[in-house]
């Protein structure tokens, strides 16, 4: 049918576009976000790629519901402006006639946005995880780069070596600062290398001194050493609890806590409003010469922007167990679906609210 193919073609056209400069934009950020976390050691530089890949698999569902929602703003406000609407509702089409085309168009982006939130959300996101994890696991040693002050796995110890062997074993120029029952120490030596001892790694420092000082006193000791041993920290300990975002929807299902039902709750209202942006956008989107599209773009940014915070506000207060999941979703959710549908069949039979009133007083 010619109507709902113009609809369909219009609609993929904008999406596409759309779709393509926001994981532009968000790529961008995404890019130097993560260059930021690897030039301070919380990310591996040779995984940047890796870890920005996994981050935009967990933005899809959220750049595909905006794309979504401003591709049927923007298709809208083009056929009103260019009075194309206004041939269609002559020729008997209403607008709740728009709403089949509009869905079959949508159908697998809302079907994809779903499946990515259930399940490629806390993948990706679980493998953001292992990454850092693995990298944060590294030795003491492993951490150093040349010329560059670096923290250790502890977070007790900072590292200043000169690496100068191609195993990474021996340098020039170390400087160790370190925080260790309640003393702060600085130790400096011409040399060092690693030595194992009983199967642990230790640095033999070679020609060197150390300031040590009891914190809240002003008294300092100084000592001049030929040797001096310290042990390399080999691993930092992993969290026994996994974060929400990285537990699947299926263990959260089966373990119905407060704080799992919020972030449940989460990921489903995400996926639920991929379809209520599109009655939204059929509701709100109308003729405005003086304001052109850019007025309904306006408008559709603002209400994607109250709705996911709301989103967001519901997971915050089930999982802190201050409302139920259930009548949460329901009036969010719910009540969106039934604004927006309400909007739209007034709009479709051109009730008139004062009219309505005036009749009802009457």
């Amino acid at each position: 049918m010619l109507f709902h193919s113009s609809i369909r073609k219009e609609l993929a056209r904008s999406f596409g576009a759309t779709l393509i400069v926001l994981v532009t934009i968000v790529m961008t950020m995404m890019l130097i976000r993560t260059l930021g976390q690897a030039s301070i050691g919380s990310v591996n530089p040779a995984e940047v790629t890796l870890i920005l890949g996994y981050t935009m698999l967990g933005q899809l569902p959220i750049l595909l519901t905006m794309s979504l929602f401003i591709s049927a703003v923007g298709t809208l406000s083009r056929m009103y402006l260019e009075s194309e609407m206004v041939i269609w509702l002559a020729s008997g089409k209403g607008l709740t006639a728009l709403a089949s085309p509009m869905l079959r168009f949508a159908w697998p982006m809302l079907v994809s946005v779903f499946v990515l939130m259930l399940i490629v959300w806390p993948w990706s996101n679980e493998k953001i995880g292992e990454l850092k994890n693995r990298y944060e696991r590294r030795g003491d040693l492993e951490r150093v780069a040349p010329g560059q002050f670096q923290e250790s796995a502890s977070g007790l110890r900072v590292f200043f070596i000169d690496k100068e062997s191609l195993d990474n074993k021996e340098g020039k120029n170390v400087f160790i600062s370190s925080t260790d029952h309640n003393k702060q120490a600085m130790t400096s030596s011409k040399k060092g290398h690693v030595e194992s001892i009983n199967g642990e790694a230790y640095l033999v420092l070679e020609d060197g001194q150390r300031v040590e000082q009891t914190i809240g006193k002003s008294e300092i000791k100084i000592t001049q050493f030929k040797s001096y041993t310290t042990q390399l920290n080999p691993s930092v300990t992993t969290p026994d609890k996994p974060p929400l975002k990285t537990i699947s929807s299926i263990e959260l299902i089966k373990s119905p806590s407060a704080s799992n039902l919020g972030e449940l709750g989460w990921r489903l209202g995400v996926a639920f409003s991929a379809f209520n942006v599109i009655i939204i956008a059929l509701a709100i989107t109308s003729a405005n010469p003086r304001v052109g599209r850019g007025g309904n773009l306006a408008q559709a940014l603002l209400i994607f922007i109250v709705y996911f915070n709301l989103i967001n506000l519901g997971q915050t207060w089930v999982g802190s167990g201050k409302a139920n999941l259930g009548a949460f979703f329901i009036a969010l959710h719910g009540g969106v679906f039934l604004l927006a549908f309400t909007w739209l069949t007034a709009r479709h039979n051109n009730w008139n609210w004062r009219q309505l009133f005036r009749q009802t007083s009457a």
